[in-house]
């Protein structure tokens, strides 16, 4: 690869697993953002004997395997596996923003992330609900959907990190369109479907069961599915969501959930530990982990990358 295909890895919350993933990533062409010091401690933890190269960040230079290129992004206090430290916070968003720019302004090809821990960013008194709406704001995308891939399998969410009990409200004509038109346009775009069939799950069960259930899924939902599917979208639904994922209906290139427990229980199911977390609607490839920081196992060498490396060559390929 040129410097400008390297993909560009953040190494999420330096306490969790992502530094242990990182380092066992050292055969990928990717550049890390995150601190030296942290992954050089974590491989004498681990006993990997993975070099590690401080580089500028315009110009990564060539990958020489077995050896990490880190663009430093230093934490201000040391780092404890499995220990979390709100004075982290500032330093982790301050790197995934850098990291985000540099693809943004054409530097890298794509963007990979491993995982980050939300509550203790939380805790440092900076509101902050995920990756993809962080990347959303920073890179002015106007509607990122978050979609996770296992093989096959595809589900976007409709919405993402909101209570349940705000699910309904957030569930809007206008959002739902916004959505399914970022859906479709990146199936065709980044995934090279000519004609992309999705299943738009019901909101409530059994789809509402006519009304008796709950309105929202003929009063909202229905109403956009059909306006879509006049304007030449190839689009199912509502369909009530425990039938959505069944072979008959026919989610041949994706399946959209109205809310992260509707659908990513079963793409978890299906293909944890090998899924990748893709958003779409943004200005630059992004892929991530389909799992947390699993801060219980962080520096044991229990942690598997198989997650990661999928969102690295999906990344690749996206891009």
């Amino acid at each position: 690869m040129s410097a400008g295909q390297t993909l560009l890895l953040t190494a999420g919350e330096p306490a969790g697993i992502g530094p242990d993933l990182c380092l066992n990533l050292a055969d990928e062409d990717v550049v890390i953002v995150g601190d030296p010091r942290v992954l050089m401690e974590r491989a004498e933890q681990l006993s990997l004997a993975v070099p590690v190269d401080i580089i500028d960040a315009g110009a990564p230079g060539h990958h020489e395997p077995g050896r990490l290129r880190v663009i430093p992004f230093p934490f201000p206090g040391r780092v404890e596996a499995g220990k979390l430290d709100p004075d982290n916070a500032k330093t982790l968003l301050d790197g995934l923003r850098f990291a985000a720019g540099a693809c943004l302004d054409g530097r890298f090809h794509g963007l990979v992330t491993a995982p980050l821990q939300k509550s203790v960013i939380n805790d440092a008194g900076i509101p902050f609900s995920g990756h993809t709406e962080f990347l959303a704001e920073v890179t002015a995308a106007g509607m990122p959907v978050m979609v996770l891939v296992a093989d096959s399998l595809r589900v976007a969410l409709a919405t993402t990190h909101l209570p349940l009990a705000d699910v309904p409200a957030a569930i809007t004509e206008t959002r739902l369109k916004q959505v399914l038109t970022v859906l479709d346009r990146d199936l065709r775009q980044r995934f090279g479907i000519k004609q992309p069939a999705i299943v738009v799950c019901g909101l409530n069960p059994h789809a509402g069961e006519g009304g008796h259930l709950g309105t929202e899924d003929e009063t909202v939902i229905r109403p956009v599915v059909d306006e879509l599917r006049t304007a030449g979208m190839n689009l199912r639904g509502p369909l009530p969501a425990d039938t959505a994922f069944t072979p008959s209906a026919g989610h041949k290139d994706a399946v959209l959930a109205m809310y992260h427990d509707q659908g990513l229980p079963v793409l978890k199911y299906a293909g944890f530990g090998n899924a990748v977390n893709v958003t779409l609607g943004l200005p630059i490839v992004r892929t991530s982990v389909d799992h947390g920081t699993a801060l219980d196992i962080a520096g044991t060498g229990k942690a598997d990358v198989g997650s990661l490396r999928a969102a690295v060559r999906l990344a690749r390929d996206l891009a």
